[in-house]
């Protein structure tokens, strides 16, 4: 694979498949990401080590945000810690919308060496998943540990512990300077969802799982970057031995940040005047601060 990562316009980024393999009770997603990376990333001056910390995030809440239905439903992917060069980490997913911050420690973080543990980046601390289902207004989360080798390690964890779903998923980040992108694997046995029959993740080892699961982890980091193989291509390769594999349209991707005058004005609205009076400029404005894209808004209110 060629050395120089695609130009923002190239295609083949951006997009989230979905796919399912019936006869094994299998689900998944794979994803691709390059302009709006990018775009994320550039709202800050982040370190390497840091930037790909921040990627692999946006990587995983598109994986997992892409799992909801309901229209409006969102997937928020949070981190907080203490004791390392990160002290928290916040991504939302939402029709198709992506978003992401990360603050941290600028001298902590320029020490950090590649392949680093949790531990060494965020210190000790938790990892919360959200789901927020508007439709029919449930709302629920799971939190973990910051263990392990890697945010994916602590999804897969999450997954395990908290839904009880065996889960296998593989994250690669790749960047040149300023240029960014990353790809991800996720794969999720389900149970056989029958009235009366056993749930199949029940079992410590199914054979059904073991099969897809040692082909999930078989894909390669150089494969999920990579800008030549498309994601049906990718698919294909993974699962063409199987009897039916059911592939859903791609899902397009987008920086999705959701700052504006008037969604600030709603906020601020519900303080008390004498509060809103404090907060405002010698202009009579209230300057906001959006920490996802780097914007000062200044609001009337």
């Amino acid at each position: 694979m060629s050395e120089d990562l695609p130009r923002s316009d190239d295609t083949g980024f951006d997009r989230v498949l979905a796919f399912t393999v019936p006869t094994r009770h299998a689900r998944g997603r794979v994803v691709r990401l390059g302009p709006v990376l990018e775009t994320v990333l550039s709202a800050h001056s982040y370190p390497k080590v840091v930037k790909h910390v921040l990627a692999e995030a946006l990587v995983l809440t598109a994986l997992m945000g892409s799992l909801l239905k309901e229209e409006d439903a969102q997937l928020t992917f949070q981190a907080q810690a203490e004791g390392g060069a990160v002290d928290l980490l916040v991504c939302d997913y939402r029709n198709g919308e992506l978003r992401g911050y990360l603050r941290h420690d600028e001298a902590l973080a320029e020490k950090l060496e590649e392949d680093c543990s949790l531990q060494t980046i965020f210190g000790t601390g938790f990892l919360a998943i959200t789901f927020d289902l508007q439709v029919s207004n449930q709302r629920y989360q799971g939190v973990v540990p910051l263990e392990g080798a890697s945010l994916a390690e602590a999804c897969e964890k999450y997954f395990a512990q908290s839904e009880q779903v065996p889960t296998v998923i593989r994250i690669a980040v790749r960047s040149n300077g300023p240029r960014c992108v990353a790809g991800g694997l996720l794969v999720q046995h389900l149970p056989d969802g029958e009235e009366g029959k056993e749930r199949l993740h029940a079992k410590e080892m199914h054979p059904d799982w073991e099969h897809v699961s040692i082909m999930a982890q078989s894909i390669q980091p150089a494969e999920l970057v990579d800008p030549v193989l498309n994601l049906e291509q990718l698919l294909w390769r993974l699962f063409h031995e199987e009897d039916e594999v059911r592939a859903e349209p791609l899902v397009p991707l987008v920086r999705g940040c959701r700052c504006s005058v008037d969604y600030y004005r709603s906020i601020l609205e519900r303080f008390p005047e004498t509060e809103r009076a404090d907060m405002r400029d010698e202009t009579g404005m209230v300057p906001v601060d959006c920490a996802f894209c780097s914007k000062i808004l200044h609001v009337p209110v």
